[in-house]
């Protein structure tokens, strides 16, 4: 027999307990056929792996694929440290573009820089020019006059969305819009055209090869302040069409794409997309995930639906995107017609919301199967984490975050309620799974800097957050292999290296699990491969015919 590809000299972690360990590794039509043959097949290609160590392809179950092949393009404002080297990136960039256009950057962080930029030091830099720059979390941006004028704010005749704020001072509006007043922007920016959104995807997809990445899951595509187009499926179907999808992708659509629809009178979907589509459809390169709904904002923002204050910047509670008992008719619909749903709940009030959602839906229409996540679930206290086991949803939880912007989250609740940031262990313990996810642009999207952070728990400035919920490397590996598989519902396909499932692995120049923790981030990725095909690393590991 002849077949595709032998990859052999190499330390192998299947993660498959009937294999876990092997030196060589047979694959055919995508997939892997042996671990260890003996005698070793002909192959039509001979990777010679160098020692070095094959894991599972990485998954990333939630992050922004779209949004960080836009901003690769954009200012990068996520160094920027003071405002007067803001400001000075603007004028910058704002010199080198046609009167009129838009100067946009991307990944500001207030907390950071000491303030949000205002409007009028924006005006001054772009010498009047339109000016939109996004916050890191993405819920916040700030945008100059003009585009305050043009959205009609500064004049009073813009509605402001519910869930959103205008800020402002005793001069009017700063340019600072929160959560879904962001929506008065979006509105004069998008549609973005669908080749100029394939492009930005194929960026992307050029860096998640470059570290390991086979699947990523697109947390919310469509409409909303977060959609980029109508048509935003289009761009990644063209992508792959052109060949410079790299990675396989499942995609959210936002709960703002779904519509009522007219069937018969004994159909359960009453909710969903045209012709019935649903959690599901597609093939194993590009397929449509849960749909997604925001329940609150952001921890950095101060924006998120906690129960108690905030311990500082005079913020309150936070508060929830829109009107619970909408969001609550919303995500009960979108069950009922077979949807999985990701329910944005960050703040343990909105965790609270989501869970007392999940709980009515299931008993309405029982559908275990359809596994419902709870999308960063960045405060639980743990009696919810008890209830989430009971219900059979996943947290989604970001543990970079825990490295990026953990001091800034440790301000906003303090130290009582430190140990309920961003949970592992503890879901662990209660029989949960916990697939990674980087939520990137909003945090470094790199896998095995996710997995450090899992491991460490550790802020910045080296302070521990949460040292309880540190686990074990290989726990880290599964989090982003085997975990992120399971909660997609492709755990019989991908996630482990064994006969059958499909040979999407990476190849790193040491063994993660063996290493210092503080080693795992910096781990060179050699190789890529997805269905067998190298798609970074090609003249790392050449193969032979």
């Amino acid at each position: 027999m002849l077949i595709d590809l032998l990859v052999h000299n190499a330390d192998i972690i299947t993660l498959d307990p009937d294999h876990p360990r092997a030196r060589s590794m047979a694959v055919h039509h995508g997939r892997v056929l042996a671990l260890d043959p003996e005698p070793a097949p002909r192959a039509r290609r001979t990777v010679d792996a160098g020692g070095t160590t094959i894991t599972p392809g990485f998954g990333d179950a939630h992050n922004h694929m779209a949004w960080f092949g836009l901003a690769l393009d954009e200012i990068d404002l996520s160094g920027v440290t003071d405002l007067e080297r803001l400001y000075a990136l603007v004028e910058e960039r704002a010199a080198s573009l046609p009167e009129g256009a838009y100067v946009v950057g991307s990944g500001y962080d207030n907390t950071r820089i000491g303030a949000h930029p205002h409007r009028r030091e924006l005006d001054r830099a772009s010498g009047g020019r339109p000016v939109w720059l996004k916050h890191r979390s993405g819920h916040v941006c700030t945008v100059s006059s003009a585009v305050l004028e043009a959205a009609g704010v500064l004049d009073g005749s813009a509605a402001v969305p519910e869930g959103g704020i205008v800020v402002t001072d005793a001069d009017g509006p700063t340019g600072v819009l929160e959560e879904q007043a962001q929506n008065l922007v979006v509105a004069l920016v998008v549609p973005y055209p669908v080749e100029v959104l394939a492009d930005a995807v194929s960026r992307a997809s050029r860096v998640f090869a470059s570290e390991g990445l086979t699947h990523v899951t697109e947390a919310g595509i469509g409409n909303g302040w977060l959609g980029k187009s109508p048509m935003e499926l289009a761009a990644y179907q063209r992508a792959r069409e052109r060949g410079t999808l790299q990675v396989r992708v499942q995609l959210m659509p936002t709960v703002s794409a779904l519509h009522d629809l007219r069937g018969d009178e004994d159909d359960d979907m009453r909710f969903g997309l045209d012709l019935g589509i649903r959690t599901g459809f597609g093939d194993d390169r590009v397929r449509i995930g849960p749909m997604k709904i925001w329940l609150d904002g952001s921890l950095v923002a101060r924006t998120a639906a906690v129960d108690e204050p905030f311990c500082d910047c005079g913020h309150g509670s936070g508060y929830f995107q829109d009107d619970p008992d909408l969001m609550r008719r919303q995500l009960l619909a979108a069950h009922a017609g077979g949807w999985r749903v990701a329910a944005h709940a960050i703040g343990d009030r909105a965790v609270d919301l989501a869970l007392d959602c999940f709980a009515e839906a299931q008993e309405r229409h029982p559908r275990p199967q359809l596994r419902h996540r709870i999308e960063h679930a960045g405060i639980t206290r743990p009696e919810q984490v008890a209830r989430m086991a009971a219900l059979g949803v996943t947290p989604v939880p970001q543990h970079r975050f825990l490295h990026e912007i953990g001091d800034t989250m440790l301000d906003a609740v303090g130290p009582e309620r430190a140990d309920h940031l961003y949970r592992h262990a503890s879901f662990l313990a209660a029989g949960i799974t916990v697939p990674g996810s980087s939520d990137r642009p909003v945090a470094d999207g790199a896998p095995l800097a996710g997995m450090q952070s899992m491991v460490e728990r550790t802020t910045s400035t080296g302070t521990p957050l949460g040292a309880t919920e540190r686990v074990d490397a290989l726990t880290a590996l599964r989090a982003y292999t085997v975990d992120s598989a399971w909660v997609a519902g492709e755990e019989h396909e991908r996630g482990t290296l064994a006969p059958g499932m499909r040979a999407d692995f990476v190849a790193l120049a040491e063994d993660i699990t063996a290493i210092p923790s503080d080693r795992i981030a910096a781990t060179p990725v050699v190789a890529t491969f997805v269905a067998g095909d190298c798609t970074h690393g090609e003249e790392a590991l050449p193969s032979t015919s």
